[in-house]
């Protein structure tokens, strides 16, 4: 079964000196700041789309491998992910030059190897993975904690 979600944005003003908000459709963030200098400058309480789709690269990977691993026979007792997406100037126009994920895990009965080919897997395979593939390079640096 298709599943939809959707979110809303509303911008006011130029390019530069305009603001917005962003909202997400089931409710659970509303009227979220946004604004140029938050994507090319420093935040400042703002958020940006590249975060945003830093927070969805993360948690799509965190479930693909977490399914990985369960299928493999380990299921992981924690994963902590980031994702690291780049927004950057190419030539005359901006793009999301790269996104980096790091994994941490805890994985009873894995080994490192084990560990770093699921996370590679996953890395490919989630869903927001295969929507970035072949526009935006993704690497992942997966360590196994003790």
């Amino acid at each position: 079964m298709a599943a939809t979600r959707r979110a809303d944005a509303v911008w006011e003003g130029d390019l530069q000196s305009g603001t917005g908000k962003v909202s997400g459709g089931t409710g659970l963030f509303r009227d979220l700041p946004v604004s140029w200098s938050a994507r090319t400058e420093a935040p400042g309480g703002k958020t940006s789309p590249e975060e945003l789709l830093a927070a969805a690269h993360a948690s799509c990977f965190s479930m693909a491998l977490s399914a990985g691993l369960a299928r493999a026979g380990t299921p992981p007792k924690k994963l902590e992910v980031s994702a690291a997406v780049t927004f950057d100037k190419v030539g005359d126009g901006w793009k999301v030059t790269k996104s980096e994920l790091t994994v941490r895990g805890w994985v009873p009965g894995a080994d490192a190897q084990k560990f770093k080919s699921a996370a590679d897997g996953a890395a490919q395979g989630c869903p927001i993975s295969t929507a970035l593939k072949g526009n935006v390079p993704i690497t992942v640096n997966a360590t196994l904690a003790s």
